[in-house]
């Protein structure tokens, strides 16, 4: 079978997969509040500040990191807040273990 074929499959079958249906279906309903949306966006930044410096090797401020923890809190009371990042983080596992297969395969991981 062709490499770019079975990719394509692969593709499919993520796009069928219910952490992507319910993922997607969350996501849609999220952005139609733009309270929540908005206080969502503001926490992936702030998450994404915190990963870049850790990537980097930097010590992140204890302040940040106690910032975006009460944020989470917040965050979690709303259950559709609560639910997408269970289904983002869902979504996330189930590339990063196609990720670790593949890289398992070709030695990179």
């Amino acid at each position: 079978m062709n490499v770019y074929d079975c990719a394509h499959q692969l593709a499919r079958a993520i796009k069928d997969s219910d952490e992507f249906k319910r993922y997607n279906k969350i996501k849609a309903e999220i952005s139609q509040n733009i309270e929540v949306k908005e206080m969502l966006d503001d926490f992936q930044k702030k998450q994404l500040e915190i990963q870049t410096q850790q990537l980097f090797g930097n010590e992140v401020e204890e302040d940040k990191m106690q910032q975006i923890q009460q944020l989470y809190q917040i965050i979690v009371k709303d259950p559709k807040a609560a639910e997408y990042l269970q289904m983002e983080m869902s979504l996330s596992k189930m590339m990063a273990d196609i990720y670790g297969i593949i890289g398992e395969v070709i030695k990179i991981v």
